[in-house]
């Protein structure tokens, strides 16, 4: 039987041990080639070992990320069954090659029968074919995705409706995730930043980087910055500087062209 070259990309040891423990107890046909915990580190080592894997085991919320942002910077098209202890991006996994979908705590039988989905699938699911999944996860989600069209912010002792379209962006500043108003008023939210991005429109509202999150209608002018990057001026002005790294350049200026 043809050994299934399997990388894990875990950022809790723990798990990730665990994890690997039970491959090897459930299937004696898989070799764990690699066992990585970050973005970046997933990033440089596919990029350099397009041909060393057939299957990926990966969580969602890495130490350093989404794990998705792996998907934004290199091209990967081999099947992931994604592990991870948030139910709310499974149409994103979808979207990004997964075939499955397991929430922690996992046990034996949710790992196997994940392994046994992919045996099925192989000879028949090829990189050609894993593109139709994606657009598929893209036509549901885009059925029923509905995203936020206001917030109830908690604001002293009141509570403040404030409309989606009239936020200009949202930035986190140790460890606390505010949103700033057209108006230049600034508001403390209940949200992460991934979550945010999960209920906003990404038609409107762009990741910059891990600090800030912009609405369209604030950006003002892009000016180029040093090493490949971009510089976004925003109206309210942030305070901060708001800085695309050059390997987003490519998507921003496609999210921007939309």
């Amino acid at each position: 039987m043809k050994t299934i070259r399997t990388v894990v990309v875990e950022d809790e040891a723990v798990t990730s041990r665990n994890l690997i423990h039970l491959l090897g107890e459930i299937a004696h046909d898989i070799d764990i080639v690699s066992a990585l915990n970050t973005v970046e580190e997933a990033i440089t080592w596919f990029a350099g070992n397009e041909s060393m894997y057939d299957l990926i085991f990966m969580d969602i919320r890495l130490a350093d990320g989404l794990s998705f942002d792996i998907f934004k910077r290199i091209a990967i098209d081999k099947p992931v069954i994604f592990v991870t202890a948030y139910n709310d991006y499974a149409i994103t996994a979808f979207r990004n090659n997964g075939i499955d979908y397991i929430l922690k705590p996992f046990d034996e039988e949710e790992i196997a029968n994940a392994v046994n989905k992919y045996k099925r699938w192989m000879g028949s699911v090829t990189p050609h074919v894993l593109p139709v999944f994606a657009d598929l996860a893209a036509q549901i989600g885009n059925l029923s995705k509905s995203y936020k069209k206001s917030f109830l912010i908690h604001y002293r002792d009141k509570l403040i409706p404030v409309e989606t379209a009239k936020i200009s962006w949202f930035y986190t500043a140790n460890e606390i995730v505010y949103a700033r108003t057209n108006d230049d008023r600034q508001f403390v939210m209940d949200f992460t930043m991934e979550q945010l991005e999960q209920q906003l429109e990404p038609d409107t509202f762009f990741r910059a980087n891990r600090q800030f999150l912009i609405n369209r209608q604030a950006i003002t002018e892009v000016e180029f910055y040093f090493n490949g990057r971009l510089l976004v001026k925003v109206k309210p002005i942030a305070e901060i500087q708001i800085l695309i790294s050059k390997a987003r350049v490519p998507e921003f200026k496609k999210w921007m062209n939309i």
